[in-house]
This record gives structure tokens, sequence and C-alpha cells, in this order.
């Protein structure tokens, strides 16, 4: 990541993505509903969608041992933005995946990323998904994350999804589907942090498709 990054987003970049530094492996990272990096490998390629905002990530048959970093931030208040990124894996690979989103609105106003993230998942493939959640800021204006996960895993296929809301956020409602098929199995941990009046629903289906298909919460 050779851009110019101002204190305050590299403190929300390590707090959601772990970025402390020069990013390696593929990336895309979103600052006030703009573009302010990205980088494809040679398996992993990001592209911005023409239709709609949002970015859609394709990865070869057999890639393994790679990452990518796809985190978002919000430093404006009164900004409200809707994203959809799609995952295209691959058979045979193993990657992991590092999204996340982090607010700073020091304004009266409100503040909202809603997200929806769609894993096609080919045969014999993991996928490792971290997503975190953070907010802050001194104003009176909200906080506001509306994640949906969606994901669809092909035959012996693996997807184990790690969510964590640390602090700060107002308000949110969580919502994934996971449909395993044959042999396929995902495997969820979510953590919620709240205090004071913040909100947070989560609502979660896991679909087993196929035979021998497992799903663990």
């Amino acid at each position: 990541m050779s851009e110019v990054i101002s204190a305050l987003n590299a403190g929300l970049l390590e707090k959601i993505a772990g970025i402390s530094g020069p990013t390696k492996g593929a990336y895309n990272i979103r600052i006030d509903s703009g573009c302010s990096g990205r980088s494809s490998t040679e398996n992993i390629e990001i592209t911005p969608k023409t239709d709609k905002k949002g970015i859609d990530i394709k990865i070869k048959a057999g890639t393994k041992n790679e990452s990518c970093h796809i985190p978002v931030l919000i430093t404006k208040t009164g900004l409200s933005e809707m994203v959809y990124n799609d995952f295209y894996v691959g058979d045979d690979c193993d990657v992991t995946i590092v999204a996340g989103c982090g607010i700073h609105n020091s304004g009266c106003n409100e503040s909202r990323h809603d997200g929806i993230h769609t894993f096609y998942i080919g045969k014999n493939s993991k996928v490792k998904y971290v997503e975190k959640h953070y907010g802050e800021g001194d104003g009176n204006g909200g906080n506001i994350m509306n994640p949906k996960t969606v994901a669809y895993l092909e035959e012996n296929a693996y997807f184990q999804m790690d969510t964590a809301q640390i602090a700060g956020i107002d308000s949110t409602v969580r919502d994934t589907k996971i449909v395993c098929g044959k042999g396929a199995e995902t495997s969820v941990t979510e953590r919620l942090m709240t205090h004071g009046t913040q909100k947070a629903e989560s609502d979660m289906i896991i679909v087993l498709d196929g035979e021998d298909s497992k799903g663990r919460v």
C-alpha cells in the first residue's frame, strides 16, 4: 500500500484489518465511499463493479496460502452507503479474506455502512473469512453497520467465518445465510459487543443441502 494514509485512518485500519504498514497480497481499501488503494495478484483479481458500488474478487483454482484484505473506513459524518462485494473462489483453494469496517464520526449526523458479501466457494476449497467492526468519535452522530453475508459451498468446501463487533457501534442488524453442498462444512464464530443503549441483532441460517454436510455456530 503506497498511498499516504492519515494517522486517523491508519489507526482504524490496524483495529479492523491488522494493517499497520505496507500491505502484501491483494487488497482494496475503501475510504469515505472512494477507493484509496487497490492491488491484485497473479491469483487474486479485484475489479470494481460497473453497475453498482462494490467489487468482484476472483480467486483462481488451486490458490493456496494467500490473503485478500478489503477494509472499509468512514470518517465523514452523515455519510451513508450500500456496497456489494462478490467473491468467486475456484476449486482446491486455501485462502484468507479479511474484511471489516471502521467508522470515526465526530459530527452530529448518522454515519452508516451497509454491505452485502456473497461467496461462491468451489469444490474442496477452504476459506477463512475474518470481519471486524469498530466505531468511535466525539460527536453525537450514530455509527450504524448492517452487514449481510451469503455463502454457497460446493462439494467438500469449508467456510470458516469469524466476526467481531469490537466497540462503538450504536445499531447493527447482521444477516447471515450459508448453504452447504455435499460434504461441505461451515464454522461460524460471532462476537457482538455493546454497551449502554447500543442495539445488536443477528439472524443466521445454515442450510445443509447435501449428504454429510455440516454446520457449527
